[in-house]
């Protein structure tokens, strides 16, 4: 079977079936595509589908025209998933969040493991790239896969091979990103290899499907841990009157030894808030105690918090309340020049705003219109930033700091500027640094 899948691959003439058509899902069809494969994309979500087949794009970096063209070279999708047993290699890009209890959330992957189950069969490699605690891969869909009555290393094969997007970064592409691939057994190791291979110009191959899934834990914990560092530095700093900006700057020109990361309002992204508690949920069953990553994760909870009090105060000190204050959050979207709203501080933000009273509008060039979330609700749109309009606002909050914004036009005309990403170096006297 090894040798039969690895010819497909090699020929071309294996075809690749994508489940979850979102940041990651759509980018890896697309490349699939463009390196000869045919393609088929599954998702449950009607909508998405019926934009790639009429070849228009739902995800801001990605152009319409490389949907199209690409639906016209071997891209198709479907909400159907019996046409999981026409395809040769099986992705899975469904999201893992938590629960309310900060628990991982695995029911994305494992019904749509189930949904599939049926349509398995002889031949196939199932991949699953969405990130989870180690021991997934081998406790949770394994025996799924033996239940349709596949010998997993003999006549079927899985893998785990942890995504690595990074959305809006123009220095890299999924071609480019080198992807780590752990296999169940040997020869699911050389079946991963050989598919991810064909498309991507580094892999990496590691011992184990725990070992791969470990690997995107660490690369997470690694930031969430750091950002907690510098997020905790900033409050420091602000009690000693420092600008921690430009202790980062100079620490930064240090060629050796040290990593700069910068401070914002909270952090966001399917990845970094999430990632590293699924580490600490499996580590209780080994009887330890992640205390970095839980510390890590109080702090960078907590910034919401200390850029209301922030607010608060200045508005204060201008004879104002928040209740009925006007307030306008500048850039919604969790990291700056994108459209992806997944755990975005910034709304963690408004929140916390209108729940004190306060008349919450955004502006944010990437975001038209507030998009349908699990976890919030608000009707409303982006709203224009000109000379005329920042004068009506009580307080302006920089929370996302998009390339597109005129911030030299934002500073002069607004009655006062909260800057969480210290985009604003020289003092004003309308300015806060939160």
């Amino acid at each position: 079977m090894l040798n039969a899948f690895k010819q497909k691959i090699a020929d071309r003439s294996a075809i690749v079936g994508i489940v979850g058509l979102g940041y990651v899902g759509l980018p890896l069809s697309l490349r699939f595509v463009e390196a000869g494969y045919r393609v088929v994309g599954f998702d449950i979500d009607s909508e998405k589908v019926r934009k790639i087949s009429a070849g228009e794009t739902y995800i801001e970096h990605i152009p319409s025209a490389a949907v199209k063209d690409a639906t016209a070279h071997g891209l198709s999708a479907t909400t159907q998933f019996s046409e999981i047993s026409m395809v040769d290699a099986i992705i899975l890009c469904v999201p893992t969040p938590l629960n309310k209890y900060r628990e991982p959330d695995l029911s994305f992957v494992l019904n749509t493991v189930e949904a599939i189950q049926p349509y398995l069969r002889k031949g196939q490699l199932l991949s699953l790239e969405s990130t989870t605690y180690p021991g997934t891969t081998e406790e949770e869909l394994r025996p799924r896969m033996e239940a349709a009555g596949l010998a997993i290393g003999q006549d079927a094969f899985l893998v785990f091979s942890p995504e690595r997007e990074d959305p809006g970064n123009p220095n890299f592409s999924t071609r480019t990103i080198p992807k780590v691939v752990g296999g169940q057994t040997e020869a699911c190791l050389h079946a991963g290899l050989a598919l991810y291979g064909a498309v991507i110009d580094k892999v990496v191959p590691v011992s184990s499907t725990q070992a791969a899934e470990m690997t995107k834990l660490l690369e997470n914990i690694h930031r969430a841990v750091n950002i907690g560092l510098v997020n905790e530095l900033k409050i420091v700093c602000d009690k000693m009157g420092i600008d921690i900006h430009e202790v980062i700057d100079a620490a930064a020109t240090k060629p050796f030894g040290f990593v700069a990361y910068h401070p914002g309002p909270g952090i966001g992204g399917h990845c970094i808030p999430i990632d590293p508690f699924y580490l600490t949920w499996k580590a209780r069953e080994y009887g330890v105690h992640t205390r970095f990553i839980e510390l890590a994760g109080e702090v960078n909870g907590s910034m919401p918090d200390f850029v209301m009090g922030k607010i608060v105060q200045a508005l204060n000190e201008r004879c104002k309340s928040v209740r009925k204050s006007r307030v306008l959050i500048l850039g919604i979207s969790y990291k700056k020049n994108i459209d992806d709203m997944r755990e975005s501080p910034s709304v963690q933000l408004m929140e916390k705003l209108r729940e004190a009273g306060a008349i919450v509008s955004y502006s944010d060039p990437h975001v038209p219109v507030f998009p349908k979330m699990r976890e919030h609700r608000f009707d409303l749109s982006s709203q224009p930033v000109d000379q005329v309009s920042l004068k009506n606002y009580d307080c302006v909050v920089l929370a996302t700091d998009h390339d597109r914004f005129d911030y030299e036009l934002v500073l002069r005309n607004s009655q006062l500027v909260i800057d969480t990403r210290g985009k604003y170096r020289n003092p004003a006297p309308n300015l806060v640094r939160a």
